[in-house]
């Protein structure tokens, strides 16, 4: 079976205030990017990786390359508009079957072990998605000005990689853009697809704001011991 990664590193520096995408920003020395490049590449299934990058940032992400000294092998390919679209251009550059794993570039510390068990699961039943239960309360916004409780144990919050037979993915991504399709297990599942889910990790984190720089840097540190 052939294995593959498609990293999408289109976000920019928004919420974390600062100019440079986050995706670039360092993390205990080297930027974000090149911790989950490590993560894939320490996969025993050795997928084949491909970063979805907006155009005008291959040139700087080829410099950092240089700087690091990452010899990581993997394809860069243009993002698109939106994460679907980004999806969507990794999906064509990938020729032939096998099983691939959609990642948030952003999401430094997943495990080769979650990985490895993504792509495991999704082998032997489609595709895999990883989500771990909250923690805190949960109420349901209704009409914004309403709310109601839901019970915390019957939902989960959705991470990655998510993970599908690339036959079925790519026939997910065929359907023209919509704004629910927020991940590829909301794509998939508007395909009617029915979707498997595994148990996630509290230290695989997606850093969205500065706060969560120093909580990467803090699992980063006590992994490391």
């Amino acid at each position: 079976m052939k294995y593959y990664a498609i990293l999408v590193a289109g976000g920019s520096g928004n919420r974390m205030q600062n100019t440079l995408a986050k995706q670039f920003l360092l993390l205990d020395g080297k930027p974000i990017l090149m911790h989950t490049l490590e993560a894939f590449h320490q996969c025993p299934l050795n997928p084949e990786i491909l970063l979805v990058l907006n155009i005008h940032q291959h040139a700087y992400w080829e410099e950092l390359c240089n700087t690091y000294s990452c010899s990581i092998p993997h394809q860069v390919i243009k993002g698109g508009e939106q994460r679907f679209h980004s999806v969507k251009n990794g999906l064509k550059a990938i020729r032939g079957k096998g099983i691939v794993a959609v990642h948030d570039a952003v999401r430094p510390l997943v495990s080769p072990e979650l990985i490895s068990k993504s792509f495991q699961v999704a082998e032997e039943k489609g595709n895999c998605v990883v989500g771990i239960n909250p923690t805190d309360s949960i109420r349901r916004i209704i009409g914004g000005q309403k709310s109601e409780s839901l019970n915390r144990n019957e939902v989960a919050l959705i991470q990655t990689p998510q993970t599908f037979n690339l036959d079925m993915l790519r026939k997910s991504y065929e359907k023209p853009f919509r704004n629910e399709f927020t991940d590829d297990a909301s794509v998939a599942e508007y395909s009617g697809f029915e979707i498997n889910m595994i148990e996630g990790e509290r230290e695989n984190i997606k850093i969205t704001y500065p706060e969560d720089l120093e909580i990467a840097s803090i699992f980063l540190k006590r992994s490391l011991r």
